[in-house]
């Protein structure tokens, strides 16, 4: 009995270990592509609106970020969970603060449960979705002045650059490859398909 709880404990140790280790190289591309993402969204901030409120930064591309560059693997973190997870939520979350914003215990929570079930009913889930939700109904006055363009401004707007950013980043070596499937690269054509090393084991049995 003690030998299987042992046994247990040991493998059960391991795959934590394994499924939470990463490579000194992922950590780099990580911060890499995280600190630029935010950083290009931060800057047209800084330099086109004002500074009294951080309109185009909201709390969610936080979250996004984690998953778009820490965890490219994660089905979460695909570009159409991205998308769709994103737009999904932010058109829920201002439609029931246009509707029910005097009400906010009761537009907090119904923005974020129907935004779940809606980004699972779409195959879009992406857990930071339910914070943009959330964000449209208790942000700031500005943001909620936004109206529907909060869908567009930010929301749309800051999810393409950090997609933008993460094809760059999570591609430029062959150990990365984001999105996970690949069928959304060869559609936009951003880097050769198949991948640099699969390309040479091919030229390799042909030979």
């Amino acid at each position: 009995m003690k030998k299987n709880i042992k046994r247990g404990y040991r493998i059960g140790r391991y795959i934590v270990y394994k499924e939470t280790s990463v490579e000194p190289k992922e950590l780099i591309w990580s911060f890499l592509g995280s600190f630029i993402g935010i950083a290009c969204i931060g800057i047209i901030q800084n330099q086109y609106l004002d500074q009294s409120d951080n309109i185009l930064l909201i709390g969610s591309f936080g979250a996004t970020g984690v998953l778009i560059y820490g965890a490219i693997h994660s089905p979460l973190a695909q570009p159409r969970n991205l998308i769709g997870g994103h737009l999904i939520s932010a058109v829920i979350g201002v439609t029931v603060c246009q509707f029910l914003g005097d009400i906010l215990w009761l537009a907090a929570a119904l923005s974020v449960s129907l935004s779940i079930l809606a980004m699972q009913f779409s195959k879009t889930l992406h857990p930071p979705g339910g914070a943009t939700a959330l964000i449209a109904v208790i942000g700031s006055e500005k943001i909620i002045g936004l109206g529907y363009w909060y869908i567009f401004f930010p929301v749309l707007s800051g999810v393409t650059i950090m997609l933008l950013v993460a094809l760059t980043f999570n591609n430029i070596t062959p150990d990365r490859q984001y999105p996970a499937n690949g069928r959304f690269l060869r559609m936009i054509k951003l880097i050769p398909w198949p991948p640099a090393k699969n390309r040479f084991k091919k030229d390799k049995k042909m030979c």
